[in-house]
């Protein structure tokens, strides 16, 4: 049923409130939502809403035609605790909510023409029969980074992760199999979902990068790090374990090698809510290490920097934040997850390092040589612009909901 407008009516169900955008999926969302609207749909969000929403209204207003929403009930630590019981991994029995799924329904009930579920997670909401044509936006193979947390744990961590692990595989499979159309964010992941899970249909979308916001900042934004200085900066949630684990590599296993070479070498870490752990280690070894918490925007930080560092081993998906520092031409030293999915050359658009040792003479390379830094950030920012606009993968997402509607349509003769 198309909208009094005269276009097709897209719903939009999203398991977290979007806003503020300081989360590499709420920015991917939120964007392509943007994008999508004034478009070929009339997009309706369902989301949870914080008490706080009110301050976020234009923001909302700017992503889509209609918002629906239920209240936002976080989950406690003793619900967590209590989940591990679940057939249901944790990430996903923490996401069900009966007033969600009530909201979902009375959108559902509208008979919109698609509805897009964003992140497996968000299946919960959803009834077992869904009648519009229906696509799963995943924004990581959610078994591969349960996988790989495995992997790295030990003791009694690596069993709980062990099993979450297989809790999600089945429920990545069973999910993923239901939808009419799966959406990754690189083709590898597109290959990946392919192999492992066999949908339907599995359609890849590129990573984009808000290319105004981000800026390119000019050489001279940083000072010069001279002999024996520079700073190193990277931005991430610091609640999320995969990113607490990379700073405490860089700090624990590089950042020894740093200092020797360069002593009033300085790290800039930028995140929400970063373990006291880490703050405690900081502090007893005297580290030059600023960890800020929360910024309204990272840009100045990003800007006065020299090399911007992505340690991390676990992940999946694509790093929004790769994409953001290159389009403000600061050049990256990443592992090779860190860059993964991203269409992207290691000496010409960043530098690939997957040790210490690797990370460290990347690291220090970079700040030994202007020439280099420049040319590297050049390059990566040139990349950004002509290929990863958020309006050029909100035309692909677009796409991928017409190209669903259309097989939908074609079924039900």
């Amino acid at each position: 049923m198309t909208s009094p407008a005269g276009r097709p009516r897209l719903l939009f169900v999203s398991p977290r409130f979007l806003f503020p955008m300081d989360q590499g999926g709420k920015i991917r969302t939120g964007n392509i939502l943007k994008g999508l609207k004034g478009g070929a749909f009339e997009v309706t969000l369902a989301s949870p809403m914080p008490a706080d929403a009110g301050r976020y209204r234009a923001d909302v207003e700017s992503a889509c035609d209609r918002f629906l929403s239920w209240p936002e009930t976080p989950p406690s630590n003793l619900r967590r605790v209590l989940a591990l019981a679940s057939a249901v991994p944790v990430a996903v029995a923490t996401d069900r909510s009966a007033a969600g799924r009530a909201c979902v329904a009375r959108a559902l009930a509208e008979k919109p023409d698609a509805v897009v579920v964003d992140f497996p997670h968000a299946d919960v909401l959803m009834p077992r029969r869904i009648e519009a044509a229906s696509v799963m936006f995943t924004h990581n193979v959610e078994a591969e980074i349960f996988e790989r947390h495995a992997a790295r744990a030990k003791g009694f961590w690596r069993l709980v992760w062990a099993g979450q692990s297989r809790k999600m595989n089945r429920f990545e499979s069973e999910t993923l199999r239901r939808y009419d159309s799966v959406v990754a964010v690189s083709k590898r992941d597109a290959e990946v979902l392919t192999k492992r899970f066999s949908p339907p249909v599995v359609e890849e979308i590129d990573t984009g990068v808000d290319l105004e916001f981000f800026a390119a900042s000019p050489p001279d934004a940083a000072p010069d790090p001279g002999p024996d200085g520079g700073t190193l900066v990277f931005t991430a949630t610091m609640s999320w374990a995969a990113n607490v684990e990379g700073i405490h590599f860089l700090l624990d296993e590089v950042w020894p090698a740093l200092v020797a070479a360069r002593p009033k070498i300085e790290a800039v870490i930028i995140g929400r809510n970063p373990p006291a752990a880490l703050a405690d280690k900081i502090a007893a070894r005297g580290l030059n290490v600023k960890l800020t918490g929360f910024v309204d925007d990272i840009r100045p930080y990003v800007a006065r920097s020299h090399v911007y560092v992505i340690p991390l081993f676990v992940g999946s998906g694509t790093r929004i934040k790769a994409f953001e520092a290159m389009a403000m031409g600061r050049p990256v030293v990443s592992t090779t997850l860190g860059i993964e999915g991203l269409d992207v050359a290691d000496g010409e658009n960043f530098l690939r390092a997957d040790n210490a040792g690797e990370f460290s003479r990347a690291i220090l390379a970079l700040l030994d040589d202007a020439a280099l830094r420049r040319r590297i950030a050049d390059a990566a920012r040139r990349l950004t612009e002509a290929r990863f606009s958020w309006s050029r993968v909100a035309a692909q997402f677009s796409a991928i909901c017409a190209r669903a509607m259309e097989r939908r349509r074609l079924s039900s003769r």
